[in-house]
């Protein structure tokens, strides 16, 4: 097992997250405890310290389990971390009565790692009103000993992040964000990973595969790596990529089965950084990805002076993107539309087409902006 050193401390390369557990019968919520205790058996074993869970993982469940498993190991042998739910509003002025139940869940005195979970555009000025306390209270409990290092979680943007950042950035030691090597372009995880570089906070990594997304491609994509790595599986190249990118210190991966995690344990038996050529071969295989699946919008606003709504229209198309490419899955596009204003919603498109004129990429925005709304439930087919 690969080892980085963190604040005097060494972290596994890779560590465990619990938000993907095996379950029974197909119910998140329904943890298969037998199955997960055998994969826990197994990190330990293989030398994986760092154990990722959250309020909010498998209905709740998460939590619990992990800390009724984790009990039979010495507390000294191993990370544990957890976050404040902020993604739900309601649990803004709950921070005291949350972290005291998340200790008595996971059957300990302190959390090693805590994080404020998800800072996004929806919460950010929430988890920053002073009358909340959350802030002041995680740090209370740092200053306490129970909690060893506190950081965040982010799905938001860069702005939204540097919101954020400007208010606790001081205090924060660490930083959790969707780095893969189709979001390092498609989310502009290079340019959040630039930004806590300048504030010199370490990288954490959630959805290296991208929810497995990037764990089989194409038959074309797929011939073209092994072209370069013959000896390397699909999946592999998503956390060699990881281990490209200077201030990678924890790769989180949800492992819901004994084979993931056995084959991402392999490759963390050694560190095969990417070069050069193979840097701009995967990121060639993404452009491809990208180019095919998603609205060409370059976001050169110019279609938003012509918009009689004054529709944010590139911000629409780029969630647009994200719902194309997440599927069934997406949970981002949901979240960020929850943000915005009732009369700036992509239903509020009146088809003047005024910004067509005016895009350089000719793409008919009304018509996306309409299947957008569709796909989001927010008018019938």
């Amino acid at each position: 097992m690969i080892y980085n050193d963190f604040n005097g401390i060494k972290l596994s390369a890779l560590g465990m997250g619990n938000m993907r557990l095996p379950v029974i019968e197909g119910d998140d919520n329904k943890i298969d405890v037998e199955a997960a205790k055998e994969m826990i058996a197994y990190c330990m074993d293989a030398g994986i310290n760092y154990y990722d869970t959250a309020y909010g993982y498998h209905g709740g469940n998460s939590e619990l389990v992990v800390g009724e498993l984790l009990k039979n190991y010495d507390r000294s042998s191993f990370y544990l971390a957890s976050k404040f739910p902020g993604y739900d509003l309601s649990n803004m002025p709950k921070v005291e009565a949350i972290f005291e139940e998340q200790l008595k869940k996971c059957q300990v005195e302190y959390f090693d790692f805590y994080l404020f979970h998800n800072v996004c555009e929806m919460n950010v000025d929430a988890y920053l009103d002073p009358k909340f306390g959350i802030y002041d209270y995680l740090m209370e409990q740092k200053r306490n000993g129970r909690i060893k290092h506190l950081g965040f979680s982010s799905h938001g943007d860069i702005a939204c992040m540097t919101k954020f950042l400007e208010a606790y950035g001081k205090d924060m030691e660490f930083c959790m964000i969707e780095l893969n090597y189709f979001d390092y372009k498609f989310q502009d995880a290079k340019g959040k990973v630039e930004l806590l570089q300048k504030w010199n906070i370490p990288v954490w990594v959630m959805e290296p595969v991208r929810g497995g997304q990037l764990a089989s491609l194409s038959d074309d994509a797929t011939a073209r790596l092994k072209a370069a790595r013959p000896d390397e599986e699909v999946p592999a190249w998503a956390f060699r990529f990881l281990q490209s990118i200077p201030g990678v210190v924890m790769t989180l991966s949800g492992m819901s089965n004994m084979d993931q995690l056995k084959a991402n344990i392999g490759t963390y038996e050694e560190k095969k950084p990417l070069n050069d050529a193979e840097m701009a071969l995967i990121l060639d295989i993404v452009d491809d990805m990208i180019r095919k699946t998603t609205v060409p919008c370059t976001g050169c606003h110019y279609c938003v002076s012509k918009c009689p709504k004054n529709l944010d229209i590139p911000f629409l198309l780029k969630l647009y993107n994200e719902a194309m490419v997440a599927g069934t899955g997406d949970f981002i596009a949901p979240m960020a539309l929850s943000s915005i204003d009732a009369d700036k919603m992509p239903e509020c498109c009146i088809g003047c087409h005024s910004c067509e004129k005016v895009c350089p990429q000719t793409i008919r925005i009304p018509d996306e902006l309409t299947k957008f709304a569709k796909k989001m439930g927010r008018i019938n087919d």
